[in-house]
């Protein structure tokens, strides 16, 4: 971009949900927490990053990328993460069954998770993880939908 140009302005949001159902918004914020539970927090980035980009929630792609560089992942990791398939050899078996798993529980457009995508990830799962990792793929496609929704904007959020 040139110093000439400038950018477009910012969409104004919908609503506050955390101000309008802030009960909502808490047991959300408890329903995530306890997702992740017993999780790598690396694992958990990618996927909420991953469902963020199929769900084309901006807002949720800002933060957990950002919550990911804070917590030191590597951009070129976050930057293959669209092309996972053909970036395979920059993630872990789990991590790779994780991503996999996301976007089966994200796009059901077979109307379930396949049985090879679910035997992929119990091959480096326990069924303890597994229990986690669909809950925090639950989360994070809720927030999504919270987000895309209510049109958060996406550019201000500061990793904590």
């Amino acid at each position: 971009m040139t110093t000439t140009e400038t950018r477009l302005p910012e969409h104004t949001p919908r609503i506050a949900l955390p101000e309008l159902a802030p009960d909502v918004y808490k047991a959300m914020a408890r329903f995530s927490a306890a997702a992740g539970a017993g999780l790598e927090p690396a694992l958990l980035e990618l996927v909420r990053i991953r469902a963020s980009q199929l769900n084309h929630c901006a807002f949720c792609i800002d933060m957990h990328t950002k919550d990911a560089l804070a917590r030191g992942e590597t951009v070129d990791r976050i930057v293959q993460l669209p092309a996972w398939e053909e970036s395979r050899h920059f993630y872990t078996a789990r991590e790779v069954a994780a991503i996999a798993l996301t976007e089966a529980v994200t796009v059901l457009t077979e109307g379930f998770v396949p049985d090879a995508v679910w035997a992929e990830a119990a091959e480096v799962f326990d069924e303890t993880e597994l229990a986690q990792l669909v809950a925090a793929i639950t989360a994070i496609n809720a927030w999504n939908r919270f987000a895309v929704t209510t049109r958060m904007v996406p550019g201000h959020y500061r990793p904590r």
